[in-house]
């Protein structure tokens, strides 16, 4: 009888290890194989991700001086990569550990404990295996020969995994760095229109949005793919990567609604799929990405811009029917933007990130804290 037992616990570790495995890899094969996001994907480590950054932003947030929060928080992107394979390899040598344990006695000599089955599934993984456990059994060496070939695979997917990242970084952050003369810094989607118009640029304005399309499209591929691409902070001062895009497409709505110019097509396009990437974003990160049917921004704001504008040589529509366009297209995308870029803790640039300053704002936050005291 305890024979019986000890064999039905061996199978039950041998059952359970492989479960896990299949879920370690299935996860590995949508979050790092599959080039693309998969609808209901599993994605076990996402969790462990976006904890670990609540608790990095949460440190970058009590920090007083800015460059060093900024530093901080540039850091996580590259810290959340490592710590995605670290967790995935970690599970992988508990996943081993239970299968090697139920086959102990296929191996010589026979592991003391379960302890010991973990450094044999370690030492295999990596592979660093001191031949002090050899396998015997045709199950065991199995096992053995699966992992020393997994942890291989790991390896070459996480040094390919990090080279397209960089790369897809280093081609996200080209257009963010040349938008800075054009938009400045942080940017602003009414100053891109005010430059292009003060210093006689009409075909650069053009440019600029078709440049931007295509960025927008090659963003929505890379960052849908690897969403981790999202964590990685544009590496110059009162940059980022979301505040530019939010910027590109203020001054494509600005051009759609409420001025008379030549960019109005190319301004058509970049609206367009720069929605997409912002619809796509917004279904990922769906606890971020809050949406209401508002441009997000006072009407004395863009007011202000419409000031700007008409100063600048613009020829604008009347502010009345110019705000109720710019408003319809505006909100089909400024709170999933700015609900991102507060999550990503952004510095806010001129109409995105944190409103909290807005007196309306301040007094709805009142509101809402008496109405929770009455219940």
């Amino acid at each position: 009888m305890a024979m019986l037992l000890l064999a039905m616990l061996h199978w039950g570790e041998v059952l359970v290890g492989l479960v896990l495995l299949l879920v370690i890899l299935y996860d590995v094969f949508q979050s790092v194989v599959l080039p693309r996001p998969a609808i209901n994907k599993l994605g076990t480590v996402r969790y462990l991700v976006r904890a670990i950054w609540w608790t990095w932003r949460w440190v970058g947030n009590r920090m007083s001086s800015i460059p060093r929060r900024e530093r901080w928080l540039a850091t996580y992107g590259p810290v959340g990569v490592l710590t995605v394979f670290t967790a995935w390899a970690v599970a992988l040598v508990l996943a081993y550990g239970l299968i090697v344990d139920g086959v102990r006695d296929e191996i010589h000599p026979v592991p003391k404990n379960f302890g010991t089955s973990l450094y044999f599934s370690a030492t295999t993984l990596v592979p660093l295996s001191y031949g002090d456990f050899v396998p015997e059994g045709i199950p065991a060496r199995l096992a053995t020969v699966a992992e020393s070939a997994t942890g291989v695979i790991l390896a070459a997917l996480a040094i390919t995994l990090l080279f397209s990242l960089y790369s897809s970084f280093q081609r996200r952050e080209e257009l963010v760095v040349t938008l800075d003369a054009f938009a400045g810094a942080p940017p602003s989607g009414v100053q891109i229109l005010e430059t292009a118009s003060t210093h006689g640029m009409p075909e650069e304005l053009i440019k600029t949005f078709d440049d931007w399309r295509q960025w927008a499209a090659a963003v929505l591929e890379s960052h849908l793919a690897y969403p981790m691409l999202v964590f990685f902070r544009s590496s110059h001062d009162n940059e980022a990567w979301l505040n530019s895009f939010g910027a590109v497409m203020d001054a494509a709505v600005l051009v759609m609604s409420t001025v008379d110019d030549k960019s109005e097509g190319p301004a058509k396009l970049m609206y367009r799929v720069g929605n997409h990437l912002v619809e796509d974003l917004s279904w990922y990160f769906r606890r971020w990405t809050p949406r209401d049917d508002t441009p997000v921004i006072e009407r004395f704001e863009f007011d202000q811009a419409w000031e700007r504008l008409k100063k600048a040589g613009y020829h604008c529509k009347p502010a009345d029917e110019a705000w109720t366009t710019f408003a319809k297209f505006r909100s089909n995308y400024a709170s999933p933007i700015n609900g991102l870029a507060r999550a990503l803790a952004i510095i806010p640039a001129e109409w995105i990130g944190d409103r909290s300053y807005l007196p309306h704002r301040e007094r709805e936050v009142r509101r809402r804290r008496l109405g929770r005291g009455r219940r």
